[in-house]
């Protein structure tokens, strides 16, 4: 549930932007609200999860998230859906991280690394299934039909847990889950990424926008002290002090940062500009899953062989070239000659990356923290979803926005199509709604709005492909040339 709703969503984007008569701004948010959560408490979920009972914490995240999906199909405004999907955040990081504790303390040694692949596999099936499904849904009935599959989902998978997952705890686990740190790290981060949200609507100057970025960094650093102090950090921050654990976390944090942010803007344009129906945006995903699925254990091959330093550099560089290659298309032009070579093209540099990434985490620390730094690395990811889409926002906003200023300044046009053109400021539509435009002006209208579009996405995926190279330059410069590893289990 947690995999496909993941991933879902991005492409009933344009739909619920239309259906709720909202902007891309409080578009963002639908993302936002659930990866805030998620990345917030990520970490406490799996240590409660320790402390009280993993199948426990892992059923009673099914019932939050079950729940919470409910309201999200059933919301009748965009407020109502976005305060849901943080409950669904909620719900998220209790069952992901339990969901691997799990199968850790349900196999042995022997058994483990089969079962965790299997659970790699299915998170895989999850993520390619995820976008293809959604778009499924959309053309076929309402984006709401997305949550309400949830519900019936959840019935099955609880009586599952509870007739056949043992429970189990970590008996030595520190007692006490740090509520402090999680408290702080929600705040400033939605502080934080409230403010680049609303920076492109309200202007970098506004009192509000200056005050939520200056407030998020502040409560960020009391975070940051407060783990420094904490007798049970919910992020240890010695681990940090390892130069190779603080590069691959920075590693992680631009280059799912670029993905993160070019996927949530991918379906905009297939959907908006290139007038792809939502099946098909969701089945221009399935090469990169299958990729990434096909390739991981090749991918582990390599790094016994060569090390996880040179698949750090080379795999970012390719998926720059992805990013890259996304940043060509304009308004038109096929998916053969568009967008399946930029997919591969990803597809390939993320499953380089991957499994040396892991086990580049896996290995900057001792063997008995080897969990806690999964979890922290897979909390930086989270961040970076979060951050990517506040980021990528505010510049394809702003350079939306500056795009039809320009086509405004033509003297050419006439009252109609300047009033088309002067509401969708912000909005990421490209049908005019006035139902009383000539055609010819429609047909104007309509192309403007895709070719402003059409320049916004070019940027964010420009963007994108420049944090995947700082990525490979982290690399180079903070991960040391090292043995090859054992080629641990990547993570999905």
């Amino acid at each position: 549930m947690a995999f496909v709703d993941g991933s879902v969503v991005n492409v009933a984007l344009p739909a619920m932007e239309k259906d709720l008569a909202t902007s891309v701004t409080v578009v963002q948010w639908v993302v936002n609200a659930y990866e805030l959560c998620l990345a917030a408490l990520l970490l406490v979920g799996g240590a409660a999860g320790d402390q009280f009972g993993r199948r426990s914490i892992f059923v009673g995240g099914i019932v939050v998230f079950a729940a919470a999906s409910l309201w999200c199909g059933l919301a009748p405004d965009a407020m109502q859906l976005i305060v849901a999907r943080a409950v669904q955040g909620v719900g998220a990081a209790c069952m992901i991280p339990c969901s691997l504790a799990i199968i850790g303390a349900s196999f042995n040694e022997s058994e483990r690394g089969k079962a965790i692949g299997t659970w790699a596999g299915a998170s895989a099936i999850a993520a390619a299934i995820g976008p293809l499904l959604g778009g499924w849904i959309v053309d076929h009935s309402v984006w709401r039909a997305i949550f309400l599959i949830n519900p019936v989902l959840a019935m099955v998978t609880i009586w599952i847990a509870l007739r056949h997952v043992p429970e189990s705890r970590d008996m030595q686990a520190v007692r006490g889950l740090d509520w402090r740190g999680a408290l702080l790290v929600l705040t400033g981060l939605g502080a934080l990424v409230y403010g680049l949200i609303a920076s492109p609507t309200l202007g970098w100057r506004h009192p509000g926008v200056i005050a939520a970025v200056i407030a998020g960094g502040a409560l960020l650093g009391a975070f940051v002290w407060e783990e420094e102090r904490s007798p049970n950090p919910m992020m240890p921050i010695e681990l940090f002090r390892s130069r190779t654990f603080a590069g691959v976390n920075l590693l992680t944090l631009l280059l799912y940062a670029a993905l993160g942010g070019a996927f949530f803007f991918l379906p905009f344009d297939l959907i908006q500009v290139h007038g792809y129906s939502a099946t098909m945006a969701g089945a221009v995903f399935l090469p990169f899953t299958v990729i990434m699925a096909a390739l991981s254990r090749w991918s582990g091959g390599l790094l016994d062989r060569v090390g996880a330093r040179l698949p750090l550099i080379v795999g970012p560089i390719i998926t720059a070239a992805g990013f890259g290659l996304l940043a060509l298309p304009g308004a038109d032009g096929s998916y053969w000659t568009t967008f399946l070579l930029p997919i591969v093209t990803l597809g390939l540099g993320m499953a380089v990356s991957v499994a040396p990434l892991t086990a580049t985490v896996l290995n900057a620390v001792p063997a008995h923290r080897t969990g806690v730094a999964s979890g922290v690395n897979n909390a930086v990811a989270s961040v970076a979803a979060l951050l990517a889409v506040a980021i990528f926002g505010a510049i394809a906003i702003g350079v939306f926005d500056r795009a039809l200023d320009q086509h405004l300044a033509s003297p050419d046009l006439s009252t109609e199509v300047r009033r088309v053109l002067e509401s969708a400021h912000g909005t990421f539509v490209t049908q005019p709604s006035s139902a009383d435009l000539a055609s010819s002006d429609r047909t104007i209208a309509e192309w403007l709005l895709k070719s402003a579009l059409a320049q916004s996405i070019r940027v964010a995926m420009l963007f994108a492909a420049v944090l995947a190279l700082g990525a490979a330059l982290c690399a180079a410069l903070m991960i040391a040339p090292d043995r090859p590893t054992d080629g641990r289990s990547a993570k999905f």
